[in-house]
């Protein structure tokens, strides 16, 4: 029994809700849509049509802020760690897709993630504090308990409906992430974004706005359950949602079988929101056919730009696959798309039963992981998608793992057309709940089942692959914070200039770290010279000694740059200096840290 007089507010906003429900917004008085609905004198601010919420530009400040986090090495959780080029994180995924902004910088050719659907039970991290500084940020992203394990309670909370902020906190939690992801995608790039009815809405005006309306490529509606299952009070729930955007549609290399037999035409010229010369510049080029030079000008006489680049445009001419028309004065060029196959922007698409979840628990069980993870997304799933956009060594990158069945799906397709498809996965370390099937079998966190799952799926299918695990790590430098130097401090803070690597730092660590941070990929060739490391032919990169004999043998090398530590030098100027004018003279790029 409530000891509590009655709540007036409450029954009040309860009346006002069963009337008026257009008025609320996350479950609280709307004043503008309230205006809106009673007053004559009816303004809303900022009138345009956006996604916005509480939180919004805040959420952008936390994307913009920059790390200064690193990558470890874990050979011993890999498989074939120095010789495979797939590679698994363990770490906040946030953090993680920043230190892979310069190394893989347009490079990802298919993301495929399942992010948490925001169902009232889930735990996510959501930027929601936003005036504590970076340093309180990243001790609490950092929590751990006495085995080093990342604390729940300090790094990510569950998101209940009854918060008044419930959809904001989910799109604050997936901003940062869409924009980064887009950020490693090539211009042919693709990604495919898990969701059911609870955020679909509200993802497809995100991916709007991130990745461009014109770039919204399909919504594919997933059969994910057999059978009446997955009730709400008034309907059987048996699917779910894949949206799929490209980075830029015009370089878009993924045709999707459809039931029609008929071809389709469609004009090379860009139409819509993004059809002038000034949106994509390279995208304004002659193309020639039958001996005529055609550009693509919109019907006004300005300049437009097509909807390919000149290499697939070439292909397609190659092909057979377009067509010169002449209307008036002005040509067109179409595209004949073959009978049987389109591309199908603005499209939804019914996948049927493609892999359901229990093909996802199916696969586990096969693997003896059997009740170890709840709601698994089938291989089969993620080699249809796959299977559209991908050719045989492109990298694929799931920041959301799971239980890894995205790396499970890359090694089974290779296996099948003997594929060289490399994964980037990465997966918070979320401490399992002590009553689950997983703490039970000895798994503590999320991140040791998705390892354990793509060890398993490397002896079942035999394919000689493997993975370099790797885990977010603080820097190994010490990081220079001039803007709060203080009399106390400050004595502290010059011992960076003297020394800037930490005492704990390990020479692998340092070398991981100084090559991300100088644009290099997580799997790229090094060699061992005994003194220093060589990077692709380019990079050296010297962390245990130099002297003229070493730096003689570097130049001889001719590499691009030369990355020493300063303390290498024991306070010797003049051989630094020495140094520093051989590379000049060489060519090579020279620096210290």
């Amino acid at each position: 029994m409530d000891k509590d007089s009655l709540d007036i507010k409450q029954k009040n906003t309860e009346a006002l809700r069963e009337l008026f429900p257009n008025i609320f917004s996350e479950g609280k008085i709307d004043l503008e849509k309230f205006k809106a609905a009673f007053c004559e004198d009816i303004y809303f601010n900022n009138e345009r049509y956006t996604l916005n919420w509480a939180g919004k530009a805040d959420a952008f400040r936390i994307l913009q802020e920059r790390t200064s986090a690193t990558l470890k090495p874990q050979p011993e959780l890999s498989v074939n760690f120095d010789n495979t080029e797939n590679v698994f994180i363990e770490g906040e995924n946030l953090e993680v897709l920043k230190v892979l902004q310069k190394s893989y910088y347009s490079k990802i050719k298919c993301i495929i993630i399942d992010p948490p659907y925001n169902t009232g039970n889930d735990n996510f991290i959501y930027p929601d504090r936003f005036k504590e500084n970076l340093e309180d940020y990243e001790k609490r992203v950092g929590e751990r308990d006495e085995e080093g394990y990342l604390m729940k309670e300090g790094l990510f909370r569950k998101n209940s409906k009854e918060n008044g902020h419930y959809h904001s906190n989910w799109l604050n939690m997936m901003l940062p992430r869409l924009f980064l992801a887009r950020n490693l995608l090539r211009d042919d790039g693709v990604i495919f974004v898990h969701i059911d009815d609870n955020e679909v809405h509200n993802l497809r005006l995100l991916m709007n706005e991130i990745f461009g309306e014109e770039n919204f490529v399909a919504e594919f509606v997933w059969k994910s359950k057999l059978g009446k299952v997955g009730t709400t009070s008034t309907v059987s729930v048996t699917h779910e949602y894949i949206l799929c955007y490209s980075k830029y549609c015009e370089n878009l290399k993924f045709e999707m079988i459809r039931n029609e037999t008929d071809g389709r035409r469609e004009n090379l010229r860009q139409w819509g929101q993004a059809d002038r010369r000034e949106d994509r510049p390279s995208m304004y080029y002659p193309i020639t056919i039958d001996g005529i030079n055609v550009y693509p000008i919109k019907e006004d006489g300005t300049q437009g730009r097509w909807r390919v680049g000149k290499e697939m445009a070439q292909e397609l001419l190659k092909n057979g696959m377009l067509e010169l028309t002449q209307k008036g004065n002005r040509y067109e060029i179409y595209r004949n798309f073959e009978a049987g196959t389109s591309i199908t922007p603005y499209e939804t698409i019914l996948l049927g039963e493609v892999g359901t979840t229990a093909k996802g628990a199916k696969s586990l069980k096969e693997l003896d992981l059997g009740k170890i993870f709840d709601y698994s997304k089938s291989v089969e799933l993620l080699k249809f998608f796959m299977n559209l956009c991908t050719s045989k060594n492109d990298i694929i990158l799931d920041f959301f793992a799971g239980s890894g069945t995205t790396a499970h799906a890359v090694l089974e397709l290779n296996k099948e057309d003997n594929g060289n498809r490399k994964f980037i996965l990465v997966q918070l370390p979320e401490l399992c709940e002590e009553s689950s099937e997983a703490y039970k079998a000895g798994y503590k966190t999320i991140a040791d089942i998705s390892r354990e799952r793509i060890k398993r799926a490397i002896q079942k299918i035999g394919s000689g692959a493997g993975f370099k695990a790797l885990k977010l790590s603080p820097s190994n430098f010490k990081v220079w914070r001039g803007e709060e130097i203080t009399e106390e401090n400050i004595e502290q803070q010059m011992e960076m200039f003297i020394d800037p690597v930490k005492q704990e730092s390990q020479t692998e660590n340092m070398l991981l770290e100084l090559m991300l941070k100088s644009g290099y990929q997580l799997t790229d060739k090094v060699e061992n010279k005994g003194d220093f490391f060589y990077i692709n032919n380019e990079l050296v990169i010297a962390l245990t000694k130099m002297n003229l004999e070493i730096a003689t043998e570097i130049i001889g090398l001719k590499p691009q740059k030369v990355i020493a530590l300063d303390r290498l030098f024991a306070g010797n100027d003049e051989l630094k200096t020495n140094i520093a004018l051989q590379m000049k003279d060489a060519g090579v790029e020279f620096r210290t840290i």
